[in-house]
């Protein structure tokens, strides 16, 4: 059985947890040690329990714990060669953490988990996202991409479950207080992706399987949950109240896919 539930979600901090049979990963680690130890007692788990940590890339909101976690709890770290390069030159990589380098579209396992890390546009030194698989359900994890490729749809293409980022409402962040810099970054083709343009995605794809589909990375300042339910439910002619969220405070509950 595949389930996954959120530790947290947005700019502050980014962990997702996925578990198939017997084996847990976390899908990034950006929260404080202590938090992110917190949050995964309020899901039932302790953190030896971890198998490993998939990084999707070296930024903050999803790498800033990644090596102290594995340092207090001897977890394995699996991430591409470009990221470790990055965490590297920041200083952020402890002396004995086990690594595991993967590359896009490599697929490998870790116990009773299939992984399938594949490249997205983002400004990262080499970012990869993330389909988890028990052998019969297929979760994908998609937070941190600037926009929708083909490569992309083919990929999530026929999931179970989908974890989708809604960073922000168009009108929202160009009306905001962001520096120009910050707002043409984020609105870019290496930056995040929209509620319209995560609709169009989803759009795109074959959803004839999915049975959750959750918003994720809303920011808190660029974005409002309804938007980005509505957003989402248009496109898949649902109830908004039908599509989850993923919130900074609380991520989400365990879900079965």
């Amino acid at each position: 059985m595949l389930r996954f539930a959120s530790l947290a979600s947005g700019s502050g901090g980014n962990c997702l947890v996925a578990q198939a049979d017997l084996t847990r990963v976390l899908i990034d680690c950006g929260l404080n040690l202590r938090d992110t130890e917190r949050r995964l007692a309020r899901l039932g788990l302790e953190p030896a329990e971890i198998d490993a940590i998939l990084v999707t890339h070296e930024h903050g909101d999803n790498a800033g714990c990644v090596f102290d976690f594995a340092a207090a709890h001897s977890t394995l770290v699996i991430l591409t060669h470009g990221t470790l390069r990055a965490l590297k030159a920041e200083g952020k990589l402890h002396e004995g953490i086990r690594t595991q380098l993967v590359r896009g579209e490599e697929r490998f396992s870790i116990g009773g988990m299939e992984v399938l890390p594949f490249t997205v546009p983002h400004d990262a030194a080499e970012p990869v996202q993330f389909v988890v698989s028990d052998g019969a359900a297929r979760l994908g994890v998609l937070t941190d991409i600037g926009i929708g490729t083909r490569h992309v749809e083919r990929v999530l293409s026929g999931l179970d479950a989908l974890v989708l980022e809604c960073n922000y409402d168009r009108e929202m962040l160009w009306q905001g207080g962001y520096p120009r810099f910050l707002k043409e970054r984020i609105a870019g083709p290496f930056g995040h992706l929209d509620n319209r343009d995560a609709a169009r995605l989803l759009a795109a794809l074959d959803c004839s399987k999915l049975k959750h589909v959750i918003g994720a990375h809303l920011s808190q300042q660029n974005n409002k949950p309804d938007l980005a339910r509505e957003s989402l439910a248009a496109t898949l002619n649902c109830s908004p109240a039908w599509i989850g969220l993923a919130t900074q405070d609380d991520g989400f509950d365990w879900r079965d896919a």
